[in-house]
């Protein structure tokens, strides 16, 4: 009895929210602050991906769970990715066809494609992560380990296109953002090391 009830709630509820006027709220946060909580939900997934890979201090459980993490927030990054361009779109800050096309935006092609083009690479990673069991053998794995580090270069485009296709970043946005850059760069430098160190050549 409670599978129908829950639909009928949740429309009432959103009527609610729509008549109250508290929707326009949310929407005027979700506007600056879904792309914010997108780029930090994808840089603590690269985190996490670098620190499932950790041999030398995480033993085989904690690498499971850094996995099970790496994957959880990686889902939840591409949620708020999404629900980013939905708000963009929906707001008439840039178009479908400009979300969808890179580089087609009419007032800020570059800084709107960088972001488009960071949105597939990520969606691309995902789901190739999601079905890494098909890349079998070497030269598949090989494949699939240089598509998945181009979400590297992905969270890069992402980072300058939060930075500069928007208004100016508010100074939690700013700050959000460089520990994001901080922290990924200093576990990414971290695992080089200690790649050479173990096997003379990068990961």
């Amino acid at each position: 009895m409670l599978r129908p009830a829950l639909p009928a709630a949740l429309l009432l509820f959103l009527a609610v929210l729509l008549r109250s006027g508290a929707m326009d709220g949310v929407l005027n946060f979700l506007d600056f602050g879904a792309g914010v909580l997108a780029l930090v939900s994808l840089s603590v997934t690269v985190l996490w991906g670098l620190a499932a890979t950790d041999r030398m201090v995480l033993k085989s459980g904690h690498r499971l769970l850094a996995q099970a993490v790496h994957r959880g927030t990686g889902v939840a990054g591409l949620g708020f990715l999404g629900l980013h361009i939905w708000v963009k779109v929906s707001e008439g800050h840039t178009d479908a066809g400009a979300a969808a096309v890179p580089f087609t935006d009419g007032a800020r092609p570059g800084l709107i494609g960088l972001g488009t083009l960071a949105a597939y690479v990520f969606l691309a990673v995902a789901v190739t992560g999601a079905v890494r069991g098909a890349f079998t053998g070497i030269t598949a794995s090989r494949w699939w380990r240089g598509l998945h580090m181009s979400a590297y270069v992905a969270w890069g485009l992402a980072l300058v296109h939060g930075l500069r296709a928007g208004r100016p970043a508010a100074g939690y946005a700013l700050v959000g953002y460089a520990i994001c850059l901080v922290a990924v760069a200093v576990r990414l430098a971290l695992r080089l090391r200690g790649a050479r160190r173990n096997t003379g050549e990068l990961p």
